[in-house]
């Protein structure tokens, strides 16, 4: 039984030493070079008199250097904590308020927006760090004190008031998560893995984590390189690269703008996606293009480690069905509770809730939000088990599937009914020539507004609509735009359309 993810680290580095484990645009480390450097850092923060479970931020761009930046917090039994080098100061600001760290590990490069944010005393050069000569004995010290269910990392994610949530996960939930995505996926060291989403982002805890549990090899590709998916495909195919976890702006993006007819990436042989609804419409393309490759589509917020559910597509789908978003993963506990927290029954819509060793610790320094967000189980009264309440809404379908329906945020009544904007949207994305959908609901007008994203006017789209979904159901305006918004984590940016088209 693993008790800390860098037993991953040093595993792979006695089975592999001299084989290629991260590549980036500037270089490639092997696996006994990422782990010399990893020590190094963390002997450097020993030194620097780091205690157990201090914060320390991550300030560094996608590059290999944050790997050894993370798990070298983690060898002086910190948590580690990346930031979005590109934010504006005033949102790291709030993080930090959050976070409260005792260091900031950065780079050169990056020096000057660190200082903007905390003492000068309290920032780590890494290069700096690279230059410490590694002590095992003071590192195993601190490793014998550490147990599995301490924070290994915390994902900074948006909050409804404005102030940053940091989600806290331990090693035994990445384990955990790892150990079954491995299995499932059959995952060895001839894995390829291609990553897309950046570090601050937990959609990249799989890239790293599989990787190294492996003895795989992760290229990094820089976040510009997909404005231009062609670019990323003819990576992919010159480098052999056989696996991604990617979220679906990227799969639809590429998809959109033709790339694939243009690029043979069959290469790829297994292609996961997590992080937002996976359009059938552009998974569809994918499978034209890639037809051998294994689709699955994972589920799960931040708050509990990745993903809770897949599905590995065994089926047909037409371009306006919802891929389901599967079943419960291995020591995954899920219920779909209605409004008075009792159990649904197969085909009603309900919350997802979610157990299980995968759940977060909660949020770091935020008690309230916490106990808001994180409750015990009401089928559970007699004991403490706690579960996490999603805010998605789901059912299960005749095959004990789950599928998604939408976010109880995204639920409104409107004329008297009780409405799901992603019915609304999953009935767009069935007609022709429409790539990407948005719907929102501005309370004051009582009107639906469905933004939309193709090679369609908008008559068209509303004509077919009116065949596809019923008339309470219709959205009030469609407006079409030239590129649908997304944000850094590169999901649909539901923010900005209502301050945009919302009054």
């Amino acid at each position: 039984m693993y008790r800390s993810v860098l037993e991953y680290l040093e595993e792979s580095e006695k089975k592999f030493p001299d084989k290629t484990a991260v590549i980036d645009e500037n270089g490639s480390d092997t696996y006994s070079r990422l782990a010399k450097k990893t020590r190094c850092v963390g002997t450097y923060l020993i030194r620097k008199g780091l205690k157990p479970n201090d914060v320390v931020v991550v300030l560094l761009c996608k590059e290999r250097k944050a790997l050894s930046a993370f798990w070298g917090i983690t060898y002086a039994g910190g948590i580690y904590a990346p930031i979005d080098c590109n934010a504006p100061t005033k949102r790291l600001s709030l993080i930090m308020d959050v976070l409260r760290p005792s260091y900031i590990i950065t780079d050169k490069a990056n020096q000057g927006k660190a200082e903007e944010l905390i003492k000068t005393e309290q920032i780590v050069i890494l290069e700096d760090a690279y230059n410490e000569t590694e002590d095992l004995s003071a590192l195993e010290a601190v490793r014998q004190k550490r147990i599995d269910e301490d924070p290994l990392y915390i994902i900074c994610t948006s909050g409804s008031t404005g102030v940053p949530k940091g989600v806290v996960i331990s090693h035994r939930a990445v384990i955990d998560f790892t150990e079954e995505a491995s299995t499932a996926m059959e995952f060895s060291d001839k894995e390829s893995f291609a990553n897309q989403a950046p570090f601050y982002f937990d959609a990249s805890v799989p890239d790293l984590y599989c990787t190294v549990r492996n003895g795989a090899t992760l290229h990094i590709i820089p976040e510009s390189w997909f404005s231009f998916p062609i670019r990323v495909l003819e990576y992919i195919r010159d480098n052999g690269v056989n696996a991604v976890f990617w979220v679906p702006s990227a799969l639809i993006v590429t998809a959109n703008l033709r790339a694939l007819p243009e690029v043979d990436v069959t290469c790829l042989k297994k292609i996961m996606f997590c992080g937002e609804v996976m359009p059938v419409k552009q998974y569809n393309m994918w499978k034209k293009y890639v037809p051998d490759a294994k689709y699955v589509n994972y589920y799960g917020p931040s708050e509990t480690t990745y993903a809770s559910t897949y599905y590995v597509v065994d089926r047909e789908f037409d371009n306006d069905d919802v891929l389901p978003i599967g079943k419960a993963a291995a020591n995954t506990g899920v219920l779909i509770l209605n409004g008075n927290d009792e159990p649904c029954a197969k085909g009603e819509t309900g919350e997802l809730c979610i157990r299980g060793a995968g759940v977060s610790l909660g949020y770091y320094n935020a008690p309230e939000k916490t106990r808001e967000a994180f409750v015990q189980n009401p089928l559970s009264p007699f004991y403490r088990d706690i579960m996490y309440r999603t805010g998605d809404i789901v059912r299960e379908n005749e095959r004990g599937e789950i599928e998604y329906v939408g976010r109880r945020d995204y639920q409104i009544k409107h004329m008297g009914y009780r409405i799901e904007l992603g019915e609304i949207e999953a009935a767009a994305m069935g007609v022709g020539n429409v790539d990407r959908v948005c719907c929102i609901y501005n309370e004051k007008k009582h009107i639906i507004i469905m933004l939309y994203e193709g090679n369609i006017i908008e008559n068209d789209v509303s004509a077919e609509l009116k065949r596809r979904v019923p008339d309470y159901m219709l959205p009030s305006r469609i407006v079409k735009l030239d590129v649908m918004p997304v944000n850094a984590n590169g999901k649909i940016d539901r923010k900005l359309l209502h301050e945009t088209y919302g009054d």
